[in-house]
């Protein structure tokens, strides 16, 4: 055990937890086991209301043999249209519980995509979670003429709507219950339907380059991946995970739900995607899954709190961090911790880190994880300084997610760690793409047999797109994607690598390096629109709008100071010449945004091209 966190309930749990080889059977044999312990929590009307597995059983059986009521058949497909709450999971699993396929549409699609998204997977039921939801389905239903019913969460806003082909889950529910009474057998046939190779979820990838591919994953390879995780590391029945990113994502969908049916490990909904900050403070996860977008803004509200306390408090700030680092950068090379820096970080907590870590809401967790995008190393170093282990892990919606994981007894940041042990993980030796194989690799994408070959050799390697390296130990890092290395002033450059340590800044919360054939780099930001508001006033620099914001010539100089400041760490040939400032302020419904809230590369080059443009003007 190190001074800075205890090592002994982060290994990992080779043993099976739940047994099953379906995504249904692992989930009633869960039930039948865990019973009257809590499964889920979520907040209504400022009061946290539990749901226990037996509950949670009655509402999927319910649900199940309401579509069963409707008509759904094993095999057909079902979407989700919805915010990340309790109600997606009970369609989710009502679904596969009726022998269907579950696919997830992200709340912020607009009605065209989520025309393509029904269409290209023939889905015959769509579930909703509100009025707004359900306008988009409505707007395109009469071009799904395979769609045949529309399930709705929350029917607040439609108290005087009658439609035909539209019911409420709680009707749903009723149905089901009275169909299961007259059908007794029916549910357990319908979970039986389902066999470990058979289509299970379809996850559609997020689309830059065209129209998303929608990536199916069977149930071996859900219930594989899933005790997998626990290969890495373990989760159990005693831990608080906060549910809170997409679910129509893979980290929510596999490392989320999914992990939890398998641990038992109990899951808490934030009230909406607003709230996270005040909702993290309140569960105190004690496994925090989240992606580098978060981490930035945790980092960045601490920062700015630290910049508006008392001189005192700073100063003990700065001196506590500076003990967690020393203590850390010694845990990391894997060297002794003298008894006296021992004292001295106990100290550190004490009079800062520990009121650090509660005003984030990590003081109870157990360990960090951060995916789906790179992660600054400063960043994970910084939490390292606050005693709690941040583990970088990689991996891509077709290899289940995390094909790679940093343990907790050898954190080196910038890696993404080795291979995981339910899979392979090898260069390309030709080109130094990560390839993955094993039992997680997706079954191939929905109706495109041409990008599935090109995504899988007929060795069943899959191929990532991630340029990337390997120590002697068995550690990869990622380069970037082979798509986005640019060529500028003659040399290859990893624009990531830069954007990560811009966005390292509180007053930056995304950055895309430009310049493949240019003669040198150039960068477009997007800004922290609270932190650099509070700058603004801060400082007395007048705006009236956020455009207005990103024009005045302090908030110029602020971000070519963060500019300078990252520079210096690089060479010459690879530092950023100029800048320019989106003055748009950008939210998930645009389409500028992945739905993990990353600047698309490509469309952002493609928008704002001209902007690109006039930072090359004379050269």
């Amino acid at each position: 055990m190190s001074v800075l966190w205890n090592l002994d309930h982060i290994r990992p749990e080779p043993g099976i937890v739940v047994p099953g080889d379906t995504i249904p059977g692992i989930f009633r044999n869960a039930v039948d086991r865990r019973g009257d312990a809590v499964f889920m929590r979520e907040k209504e009307l400022g009061i946290w209301r539990s749901w226990s597995w037996n509950e949670t059983g009655r509402a999927v059986r319910e649900t199940a043999m309401g579509l069963a009521a409707l008509g759904f058949r094993t095999g057909e497909c079902a979407s989700i249209l919805s915010n990340t709450v309790v109600e997606w999971v009970l369609a989710d699993l009502g679904v596969l519980c009726a022998g269907g396929v579950a696919n997830g549409i992200y709340p912020t699609d607009a009605a065209s995509q989520v025309h393509y998204l029904c269409e290209d997977s023939r889905t015959t039921v769509v579930f909703v979670e509100d009025d707004e939801q359900l306008d988009k389905v409505l707007e395109v239903r009469d071009r799904l003429p395979l769609l045949r019913h529309i399930v709705v969460f929350d029917m607040d806003g439609l108290r005087h709507f009658e439609d035909p082909m539209v019911t409420s889950l709680e009707a749903l529910r009723r149905r089901g219950a009275e169909y299961d009474a007259a059908h007794p057998g029916e549910y357990d046939a319908r979970c039986a339907t389902a066999r470990p190779g058979d289509l299970a979820i379809l996850i559609y990838t997020s689309g830059t380059t065209g129209r998303p591919k929608g990536a199916m994953l069977s149930h071996a390879n859900v219930v594989y991946t899933a005790r997998g995780y626990n290969l890495v590391i373990s989760q159990t029945d005693r831990d608080e995970r906060m549910c809170f990113l997409p679910l129509c994502h893979v980290a929510e969908r596999l490392g989320g739900e999914y992990f939890a049916l398998y641990t038992g490990a109990r899951l808490n909904f934030v009230e909406n995607p607003d709230t996270v900050p005040e909702n993290v403070r309140e569960i105190a996860p004690t496994v925090f899954i989240a992606v580098p977008r978060v981490w930035e803004k945790f980092y960045s509200a601490v920062s700015i709190a630290i910049s508006e306390a008392t001189r005192l408090q700073q100063i003990a700030y700065r001196w506590a961090l500076g003990i967690g680092r020393r203590v850390a950068e010694r845990v990391l090379e894997g060297k002794p911790v003298p008894a006296t820096l021992k004292l001295a970080f106990r100290i550190a907590r004490v009079l800062a880190l520990d009121n650090v870590r509660k005003m984030i809401g990590i003081h109870r967790a157990r360990y960090l994880v951060t995916g789906a995008a790179p992660i600054s190393p400063d960043l994970v170093r910084w939490y390292l300084a606050l005693g709690v282990p941040m583990l970088e892990v990689w991996g891509q919606t077709e290899s289940g997610g995390a094909s790679t994981g940093t343990p907790a007894t050898r954190i080196k940041p910038g890696s993404i760690g080795p291979a995981a042990g339910y899979n392979e993980v090898r260069l390309d030796p030709a080109t130094s793409e990560l390839l993955v194989r094993g039992p997680n690799v997706f079954m191939g994408y929905l109706n495109q047999p041409e990008k599935t070959a090109e995504a899988i050799d007929a060795d069943g390697w899959l191929h990532t797109g991630d340029v990337g390296t390997v120590d002697d130990e068995g550690f990869f890092r990622i380069i970037d994607r082979m798509k986005d290395i640019i060529t500028a002033g003659g040399k290859n450059i990893t624009p990531s690598e830069l954007e990560n340590e811009l966005k390292f800044s509180p007053y930056i919360t995304d950055a895309v390096v430009v310049g493949d054939k240019r003669p040198y780099l150039t960068a477009l930001v997007m800004i922290d629109q609270e932190n650099v508001e509070k700058y603004a006033q801060d400082h007395d620099v007048p705006f009236s709008n956020y455009a207005s914001l990103t024009r005045t010539r302090e908030v110029q100089a602020l971000i070519q100071a963060e500019l300078d400041r990252v520079n210096r760490e690089f060479a010459r040939v690879e530092q950023v010449k100029a800048f320019r400032l989106i003055e748009t302020q950008l939210t998930a419904e645009d389409e500028e945004l992945t739905p993990t809230m990353k600047l698309k590369r490509k469309f952002v080059e493609k928008k704002y091209a001209d902007l690109i443009e006039s930072m090359y003007k004379g050269g």
